[in-house]
């Protein structure tokens, strides 16, 4: 009977999540087989990042006032756990897979860097609610700083046996102009007013931020659509274990002994257990290493969360129960 329950809870998750993946499936079909250009994924993108996206943070963090009080202990949850999940991927690259330090960098990096912005935040939308916003957005705010500066610190040491103040600023410089954090800031400055958005701006912003879930899974499929699983298939099944199952199972027990509320704790779980982001490949492909590894993590952790992550959160809702 219990089993039972069980496979009904995962086809309900399955069934709300299943919107999401078609419109990845739609754009992947779209790059893959309906001859758009990579170009095309590019400028969707750029709008993404640069307009939709954070019009939709800017809408959620304008009325922040009037949202619950959020625990901020998440951040010690989830970033708390990446470097733990990071050193043991510094330590399973040298001893199991012979790395350098850089390539051990970016191997550690794909364990704990999330697809937080194109799979994340629709994914919290639709399984955990508008509710849950807040709480992604203020995992997104130090998202990058505090995991590009991890790992900034960790090639410079590599490179030159130590690490520039000049490396830091730059990675804090290129934070705080993200159109992201901009948007989130800017909103979170307005909802300090204590006042809704005026119309003018409301309805244009709302209308952006409406778009903003649908297109971005729809260019995140396009993107996938232009790497394919060739080389480093070892890796990157090692990749996927540390992403997919020890990462969130790790924020999980970090939220526990920390005592955080329900909504929290499902937030930083579901965060930590999205699919490795883009951005490790591109820290491959600026450093020319494991660049096969990271775009086939990619591929195969988009593929695997599908289940992994209705698992995940119909586990924690029924211990919360």
């Amino acid at each position: 009977m219990e089993t039972t329950s069980f496979l009904g809870q995962l086809t309900q998750q399955m069934i709300l999540s299943a919107p999401l993946f078609s419109l990845i499936a739609l754009g992947y079909c779209l790059g893959r087989f309906a001859g758009w250009p990579e170009s095309a994924s590019s400028v969707f993108n750029r709008f993404c990042f640069t307009v939709a996206l954070p019009c939709m943070l800017f809408k959620v963090m304008s009325k922040f006032w009037q949202s619950p009080p959020v625990d901020v202990r998440l951040l010690i949850a989830y970033f708390g756990s990446c470097l733990v999940i990071y050193l043991v991927g510094r330590v399973v690259a040298k001893s199991l897979f012979r790395l350098d330090a850089i390539s051990g960098s970016v191997f550690g990096l794909g364990g704990i860097f999330s697809n937080n912005v194109m799979l994340g935040t629709p994914f919290a939308v639709i399984l955990l609610g508008q509710q849950s916003l807040p709480s992604v957005a203020l995992v997104l705010v130090f998202n990058s700083l505090i995991l590009w500066t991890l790992v900034t610190v960790s090639v410079e040491w590599a490179q030159s046996g130590s690490f520039s103040v000049k490396g830091i600023g730059k990675t804090l410089l290129n934070v705080l102009r993200n159109p992201l954090i901009i948007g989130i800031f800017t909103g979170f400055a307005w909802s300090m007013t204590g006042h809704p958005l005026p119309k003018f701006v409301d309805g244009p912003v709302s209308m952006l931020g409406q778009i903003a879930a649908p297109l971005t899974l729809v260019t995140l499929g396009m993107s996938l659509s232009h790497y394919k699983i060739r080389q480093g298939l070892r890796e990157s099944a090692a990749i996927c274990l540390m992403k997919l199952v020890l990462m969130p199972g790790l924020i999980w027990a970090a939220a526990l002994m920390l005592g955080l509320p329900q909504l929290e704790s499902q937030v930083v779980v579901l965060l930590g257990s999205m699919a490795v982001g883009v951005n490790v490949y591109m820290m491959a492909q600026k450093f020319k290493v494991l660049q096969g590894a990271t775009a086939t993590s990619m591929l195969i952790s988009t593929i695997l969360s599908t289940v992994t992550t209705p698992v995940l959160m119909i586990l924690m809702s029924r211990f919360y129960a």
